[in-house]
């Protein structure tokens, strides 16, 4: 049992730290939260599902235009809605959760209430000791890490990552230095939709498609920044594993309909003890 919660707790928060990740970047930068990024999951596990099982499009190709999908949602929500809010936090809040209570009435518009199963990018079982794991769920983590992995290559090592951080910083400094933070929040916002599309993917196929599903991403998200600290890069990565673990043990041991209620309970518990999470603030 012990080795079961260690294998399964271990792959369960490498895909919940890239669920988050892209919800932390657009806070960092941009000083909002974006209640729509929930959104961006859900688009991803739906343009794969058409592409590759209503299609019949290779998995590759399936998998490209899920990621651009979560790209051009994410621009789009900045340019059409963010960029003319950015200056009243709360109205952004406000209107990202409305447009993701309308993208899901859409979802239901287009494909009706009922979820529907996807089949795994991979296919296959795995043992470990007296372990099963499926391929799909060990890609899933794989994939997670080595996008992670290359963002934070990109965000340390390469010049518009460099002005990233910047503009996460200090915002007012890095226009004084000739960045332009509205370009950067675009790179930014983009680049979230693209982690988000992805997520959603294996997501979508770990557990299901449903019009109802971009809900449980964006608290786990909200759950990694607020206990690891907002902004923290290296907080969110270890509050993923945290929540991974915990949602582990709870479905192992206890009840599987607990898992959402164990992260919402973890996000008082921290809200209360340490409002600033683990890490705190941290820069990119």
């Amino acid at each position: 049992m012990a080795i079961q919660i260690l294998i399964h707790g271990f792959l369960l928060s490498g895909l919940y730290a890239l669920i988050a990740i892209g919800f932390t970047m657009i806070f960092s930068v941009g000083r909002v939260l974006n209640l729509a990024y929930g959104v961006y999951i859900m688009l991803g596990g739906y343009t794969y599902f058409m592409a590759a099982q209503e299609a019949g499009l290779p998995v590759f190709v399936s998998f490209i235009l899920a990621l651009l999908s979560g790209v051009a949602f994410g621009l789009l929500t900045y340019e059409l809605l963010v960029r003319r809010l950015e200056n009243n936090p709360v109205a952004v809040e406000i209107s990202t959760l409305i447009l993701a209570v309308v993208m899901q009435a859409a979802i239901i518009l287009i494909f009706s209430p009922s979820p529907k199963s996807m089949w795994p990018v991979l296919r296959g079982v795995l043992r470990f000791e007296e372990v099963s794991v499926t391929a799909n769920i060990l890609l899933a983590t794989g994939v997670s890490w080595v996008v992670l992995a290359l963002l934070m290559l990109f965000v340390r090592r390469t010049h518009l990552g460099r002005a990233i951080r910047a503009v996460s910083m200090d915002r007012r400094g890095a226009l004084i230095s000739g960045i332009d933070p509205r370009n950067i929040s675009r790179v930014t916002w983009g680049l979230s939709g693209a982690l988000g599309a992805i997520a959603g993917v294996f997501f979508a196929t770990i557990t299901q498609l449903d019009p109802h599903m971009w809900v449980f991403p964006l608290i786990t998200a909200v759950a990694v920044v607020i206990v690891g600290g907002i902004g923290s890069i290296l907080g969110g990565l270890i509050a993923a594993h945290i929540i991974g673990f915990l949602e582990t043990i709870t479905t192992t041991l206890i009840a599987p309909e607990l898992r959402g209620v164990v992260t919402m309970a973890l996000i008082i518990v921290v809200l209360v003890v340490m409002p600033k999470g683990l890490f705190g603030k941290e820069e990119l």
